[in-house]
């Protein structure tokens, strides 16, 4: 059966709840709520029941969404790194002490250099607190940074350099920043998650890397990711799923054509396009022209919320003498 691919739990819930007709997931359980103009959901995985409905791991699952417009002006864009800034402040660990932020990503490829992008706009102080303490502001905190490549371009495994880092300067937690995957349109480029579970990359676009989580690194590690693409098989069925919900609405009710669309089979429908992009492509993935511009402002809110939330001397009126 065709697989509707997503790294976002939000989906995975809503994918499992519409499949199997029924508003509460076993071993999972939703929180919704509104903050003015953006969409927050926490969704928390508390058994194994849950890991296996969704195919995710156990803990907590935060996503923000706002409108595509939300950050055009500098009013909502403020709006929306407190909201990041304060759910990624729910989700640390209490215990204060260094922080390694991890980019994960290809600056070469676009679509894929959210997490060094975000590395670019942090306020790294860890140096800081042995060569100048006595310079050092209230409310910063030791933080540094690492963009440690791709498999293809370093020779060697994104969790490898990661575990080699943290096993040398110990820090307390692990923040990684990915690029993800979605399985809606409507949700790239315009949505931010944040969980607990750490991340592994590249698992998205089907190049699945060793994880990257407190199994592996035996310190608290909290991913921060935002969907930029789609994948083609899932924004082609969405595609013919519109087409023919139009013609049935559209199409008179006697006619032959209507008798043929009503014996439309999805489960064939998902079958065939399954078949024909495997044929012609191998993990094809679909994103935005304006690509760009919008991971440069993606990554801005990011690093800014980062910075926010880990130095109580800042906020958004003065993030940007850091960034």
């Amino acid at each position: 059966m065709f697989q509707k691919r997503t790294d976002l739990a939000l989906e995975a819930h809503e994918m499992y709840a519409k499949s199997e007709k029924i508003d509460k997931v076993p071993g999972v359980k939703v929180d919704k709520f509104k903050h003015k103009e953006i969409n927050v959901t926490r969704v928390n995985i508390f058994n194994d029941e849950g890991c296996k409905a969704l195919g995710k791991t156990k803990g907590n699952y935060v996503t923000l969404e706002m409108p595509q417009y939300l950050h055009e002006t500098r009013e909502n864009f403020d709006l929306i790194v407190k909201t990041f800034s304060n759910e990624l402040k729910r989700m640390i660990p209490k215990k204060n002490g260094v922080v390694l932020v991890v980019g994960l990503g290809n600056r070469n490829i676009t679509a894929d250099a959210l997490g060094p992008k975000v590395v670019d706009g942090l306020l790294v102080t860890r140096h800081l607190f042995d060569l100048m303490p006595e310079d050092i502001e209230e409310g910063i905190v030791p933080v540094c940074a690492l963009s440690p490549g791709v498999l293809g371009i370093t020779g060697i495994e994104t969790n490898e350099i990661i575990k080699g880092v943290t096993d040398r300067i110990k820090p307390d937690l692990v923040i990684a920043i990915d690029a993800l995957a979605s399985r809606s349109l409507d949700r790239v480029m315009t949505t931010i998650q944040l969980t607990d579970t750490g991340i592994t990359p590249g698992a998205g676009v089907g190049n699945t890397r060793g994880g990257i989580n407190y199994e592996t690194l035996n310190i608290p590690v909290i991913a921060i990711g935002i969907p930029t693409v789609v994948d083609a098989a899932t924004m082609a069925n969405d595609t013919i799923d519109m087409v023919i919900d139009n013609l049935y609405e559209n199409t008179d009710k006697d006619s032959k054509f209507y008798d043929v669309i009503k014996k439309i089979d999805k489960k064939d429908k998902y079958g065939f396009i399954d078949e024909v992009l495997s044929k012609n492509f191998t993990n094809l993935v679909v994103t935005p022209k304006e690509v760009d511009e919008i991971i440069d402002d993606l990554a801005e809110i990011v690093s800014d919320g980062i910075n926010i939330c880990m130095h109580s001397s800042i906020n958004t009126e003065n993030v940007s003498r850091y960034s």
